[in-house]
């Protein structure tokens, strides 16, 4: 049935895809800086699933990951570049530690994952598929989160590229863009600024009112897969209404309306 790589996968939308695969039959490799987690989600997933913990920043980290899933596990028919972080504050209030924790783990967690496995996959000459994690929030910014939305905008666009070179080369390795809307996870566990607090509450009682189990999501995102999609949009209804809006609003030239716009009337 294959191999699955999963960052990211200790918690929420990994752990959710990490429990689909294995359902699935396949082979598991799960990789997250924080191993107590990861090795008690292998241990509950039995022996299909393998814990690698890794640091998505670290470039070697994701070399060895590589390595280790090619050599122990034969090859990987599926690479989810999963890991991301979450903080939430004014843009210019948030530290420079913590928005370049959010450049390092949400775009260079890709990147690192492409350098690591995407020469390797190419080597294989089979096809396979990469999917990398964005969010809704890659085509819809919003305040309170910039490190997020900026993050998140970079992941759509370095997905839309890489699945642009590997088209030109020929390759029969395909490449889809994830966007999850809400999802009951652990992503807004960082503390919110005083600043960030009501928009933070806001959020999380989104999420445990609206948000989708992570195994629930990770069945339709396996459906996605098994269609060839490319945008897998498991919750169109959290997307496409405002980013119709959001495209409107761009080609009216009209600013976000959630900025202030002068017009005191």
């Amino acid at each position: 049935m294959g191999t699955a790589v999963i960052t990211g996968a200790a918690s929420g939308i990994g752990a959710g895809l990490a429990r689909e695969a294995v359902r699935r039959g396949m082979t598991v490799v799960l990789a997250d800086w924080d191993g107590d987690a990861l090795a008690a989600l292998a241990k509950e997933l039995g022996g299909q699933a393998h814990a690698y913990p890794s640091d998505v920043r670290d470039p070697g980290a994701l070399e060895a990951l590589a390595e280790a899933a090619f050599a122990q596990h034969g090859g990987v028919d599926l690479l989810f570049n999963n890991a991301g972080v979450l903080t939430t504050g004014l843009s210019w209030e948030i530290s420079a530690d913590a928005w370049q924790r959010s450049l390092d783990i949400n775009i260079g967690g890709v990147v690192n994952g492409l350098r690591a496995f995407v020469p390797r996959m190419m080597a294989a000459g089979g096809p396979a598929r990469i999917i990398n994690t964005a969010s809704v929030g890659g085509f819809l910014p919003s305040p309170f989160m910039a490190p997020y939305s900026a993050t998140k905008f970079a992941v759509v666009a370095l997905t839309e590229s890489l699945a642009g070179e590997l088209a030109a080369l020929g390759s029969p390795i395909a490449v889809s863009l994830l966007a999850p809307g809400p999802v009951k996870t652990q992503i807004f566990r960082e503390a919110p600024s005083a600043a960030a607090q009501g928009f933070h509450q806001t959020m999380t009682d989104l999420l445990g009112a609206h948000g989708m189990a992570p195994e629930a999501f990770a069945g339709l995102v396996f459906a996605a897969i098994d269609r060839g999609d490319y945008w897998i949009i498991p919750q169109p209804e959290a997307l496409d209404p405002a980013l119709d809006a959001r495209h409107a609003g761009i080609k009216a030239r009209q600013a976000p309306s959630f900025y202030p716009t002068g017009d005191a009337s």
